[in-house]
């Protein structure tokens, strides 16, 4: 992944979570998942969960709430054809 994919990324997921924060503590974090989960292709969810294993990422905390609740794409398999 390039470092402009994972700003990109780091920085429209960290949008979705400014958004959320105006709802109620308890829905915010299942908004932020169910935003990703609903509007995110596989690749970029699977780039995200990379992200996520890096120690300093730059996510808001509200993302890295959110990650439990966010569906990891099935593992891509390469047909040869």
């Amino acid at each position: 992944m390039s470092h402009d994919t994972k700003t990109k990324l780091v920085y429209m997921a960290n949008q979705i979570a400014t958004f959320f924060k105006s709802q109620p503590a308890n829905e915010a974090a299942e908004g932020v998942a169910n935003h990703i989960n609903k509007f995110w292709e596989p690749r970029m969810r699977r780039h995200l969960f990379e992200i996520l294993e890096k120690e300093e990422n730059g996510l808001d905390a509200l993302v890295l709430q959110a990650a439990p609740l966010i569906r990891k794409p099935a593992a891509e398999t390469h047909q040869i054809r």
